[in-house]
């Protein structure tokens, strides 16, 4: 297993110990489940027995192509998810904070709505990755789709991901702007080229990756956590 130890199954183990059941495509239900251990209990155990983790059962290989060259884990996710949200705030901090300082984390949003709304959030986040701030704006971005605390139910009767509460960039535009970032300055890094790129890799590691359901972690973009 190429550095999959040393990615800290760290990540792996909370991930699937936490047992949360992701965000699917559109129409999927979700199911949101309550951990049954703190995050330093897992990440102390995953340190303390990495062998216990097994292809199969633990995470599956998504890719037959060389692991990337450095280690990393992409998370795969949306702003219209409430799982997501929860794995944002409740566990992703502590998680983060026991990674290994030479382990790279990054994230990409997922196109499963397809549709013009769908491509300007995630240009957000493309926007969020250039400007910074990304704790306070990703927060003000899940509450803007979700409500306070991230409480909109996407599996609810009549719910559609076809109707968010966000509805054009105008409405992203000053949820940014309450957060330190002008219009002009949003629309020259949305508009941009390398934006368009971000965006591109995003669908294609989609697919290539085989991302039916958020939030979805990548390893090396080579293993995909069993959630």
């Amino acid at each position: 297993m190429i550095k999959i130890k040393h990615i800290a199954f760290t990540m792996a183990v909370a991930a699937f110990t936490f047992s949360l059941t992701g965000c699917g495509k559109p129409a999927d239900v979700t199911t949101e489940v309550t951990a049954e251990k703190n995050v330093e209990q897992v990440v102390e155990k995953a340190v303390v027995v990495p062998s216990r983790f097994v292809e199969g059962q633990h995470y599956t290989q998504i890719s037959d192509a060389p692991a990337s060259s450095e280690p990393k884990i992409s998370e795969y996710f949306s702003f219209y998810c409430h799982n997501c949200y929860n794995m944002e705030t409740k566990y992703l901090p502590e998680i983060k904070g026991n990674l290994n300082k030479d382990i790279g984390f990054e994230t990409k949003h997922v196109d499963f709505m397809n549709s013009q709304i769908g491509t300007e959030v995630m240009r957000a986040l493309a926007v969020i990755h250039e400007v910074g701030n990304e704790k306070a704006l990703n927060a003000a971005m899940f509450q803007a789709i979700q409500g306070e605390g991230g409480h909109h139910d996407h599996s609810a009767p009549g719910h559609s991901h076809d109707e968010p509460e966000i509805n054009n960039r105008d409405d992203i535009k000053k949820v940014f702007a309450a957060n330190g970032v002008d219009a002009e300055t949003y629309d020259k890094i949305a508009d941009s080229e390398a934006t368009d790129k971000k965006l591109a890799l995003w669908r294609q590691q989609q697919v290539m990756f085989q991302v039916q359901s958020v939030p979805t972690f990548i390893v090396n973009d080579k293993y995909a956590i069993n959630m």
